[in-house]
C-alpha cells in the first residue's frame, strides 16, 4: 500500500495535485484543485478515472481547469462523481454546471455530488445531468466527525484556513499497516502459509487450521500482528500562516510524511505575503520544522519571479528546512 502523488501545471502557473493511493488490489485517485491547463498533460483515461475533486477555495486560478475536467466526466455513471470544497462550492459549481447549452441531455442518468465544508459540518447537493443540472437537490448536512472521507485502505480530512476566504488544507492518510511479526511466528513454531492472509484478513472469524491444528483466528492476531502507521501527505494552499493557524496545524499535521505546501513569495516580500494572505517559503520551511516532516514540496510559486529567484526561494527553505524540493516535474532545482 502506499501514497505518490503528481504536481500538475508548472512553475508559476496554476497548480493543481493527482494523489494516488494503491492498496495493492485497487488505486484510489482524488484531484486536489482544478487549475488552468495542468489537466491536459495527464491521458484523458486518467481523468476518467480520479475518483474525488477536492478544491481548497474557488478562486479562478484554482478552479480554471474545471471545464476540462467537467467535460470528460459529465455523464460518468461507472463510478460517483463527488466534488468538495468550502462554503460557496455548490452555488459556484451549479453555475459551472449550467453554464453551458443543454439539450442532447434526456437519455443520460449521471448524477453529481457537490459537499461544502465548514468546520462544523457538511453540506451536501445532487445534480442530475437527465435534468440538464437545472435543480439543486438539497440533501441535508451532517455533523463533522471522525475523518471526512474514508476508503478500505485511506481516510481524508480537511482542516479551514483563513485566505481572506475559507482555504481548505487537506490531508491523506494510509490505514495502518498491519504486517507479521516473523520472530513471534518462529517462537510459536508455526510455518509461514497462504494462512498469514487470513490473520490479516480482520473480519475472518472462523477458525484458521495450520498443519491440521484449529487456530483461533483472535488469539493469532494478537500474537503476531503489528501495526505501524502508513504514509501521509498534506496539501496546503493559499492561507495566512499566522500564530492561530500555526497552532491548528501542528496536531492536524502530526506524523504527516510529505507536506505539498504554496510558496508564492520570497522572504523578501513577507510584507506582501502577509497583506495577500499567502506564504513564504520560510514560513513553509518552517511548518515542515515545527511538525516534523520528512519531506516539504514547494508549489504554487508566484510568476513575479525569474527562475533565478525561484532557486533563491529553495535556498532559502532549505536553510530552515533540508528536506525541501520543488515538484520533481518542473526539473527545478
Amino acid at each position: 500500500m502506499s501514497i505518490t502523488y503528481q504536481v500538475l501545471g508548472e512553475a508559476g502557473r496554476d497548480n493543481a495535485l493527482l494523489v494516488h493511493v494503491n492498496s495493492g488490489q485497487a488505486i484510489d485517485r482524488f484531484l486536489f484543485d482544478c487549475g488552468d491547463v495542468g489537466l491536459t498533460s495527464l491521458p484523458l483515461a486518467e481523468v476518467k478515472a480520479i475518483d474525488h475533486l477536492f478544491f481548497s477555495h474557488l478562486h479562478m486560478d484554482h478552479i480554471g481547469g474545471f471545464d476540462t475536467y467537467f467535460r470528460s466526466l459529465y455523464d460518468r455513471t461507472d463510478k460517483p462523481n463527488v466534488i468538495w470544497g468550502p462554503a460557496q462550492t455548490r452555488e459556484i459549481i451549479h453555475h459551472r454546471f449550467r453554464g453551458f447549452l443543454w439539450n442532447l441531455y434526456h437519455e443520460h442518468q449521471a448524477s453529481w455530488q457537490v459537499r461544502d465544508i465548514d468546520e462544523q459540518q457538511v453540506c451536501s447537493s445532487r445534480y442530475e445531468l437527465a435534468e440538464a443540472f437545472a435543480v439543486a437537490h438539497d440533501e441535508g448536512c451532517e455533523e463533522r466527525g471522525g475523518q471526512l472521507l474514508e476508503g478500505a485502505t485511506y481516510t481524508i480530512d480537511a482542516i479551514q484556513l483563513d485566505h481572506m476566504t475559507p482555504s481548505l488544507g487537506y490531508i491523506v492518510r494510509e490505514q495502518p499497516r498491519l504486517n507479521i511479526d516473523t520472530g513471534r511466528l518462529e517462537a510459536l513454531g508455526l510455518r509461514s502459509g497462504p494462512w498469514l492472509k487470513e490473520v490479516k484478513t480482520l473480519s475472518h472469524q472462523e477458525m484458521i487450521v495450520i498443519d491440521g491444528i484449529a487456530h483461533d483466528p483472535d488469539v493469532l492476531r494478537r500474537e503476531l500482528l503489528i501495526s505501524s502507521p502508513g504514509s501521509c501527505l498534506a496539501y496546503l494552499t493559499d492561507f495566512l500562516p499566522d500564530e492561530t493557524a500555526m497552532e491548528r496545524l501542528v496536531p492536524f499535521l502530526y506524523d504527516c510524511n510529505t507536506l505539498i505546501c504554496e510558496s508564492q513569495y520570497l522572504q523578501r516580500d513577507l510584507a506582501l505575503a502577509q497583506r495577500n494572505y499567502h506564504l513564504t517559503a520560510v514560513r513553509a520551511a518552517e511548518l515542515a520544522r515545527v511538525v516534523q516532516a520528512e519531506h516539504l514540496v514547494l508549489f504554487h510559486i508566484s510568476e513575479r519571479y525569474t527562475r533565478e529567484e525561484w532557486l533563491e526561494m529553495l535556498e532559502q527553505a532549505r536553510a530552515i528546512f533540508p528536506e525541501t524540493t520543488f515538484p520533481k516535474e518542473w526539473k527545478l532545482g
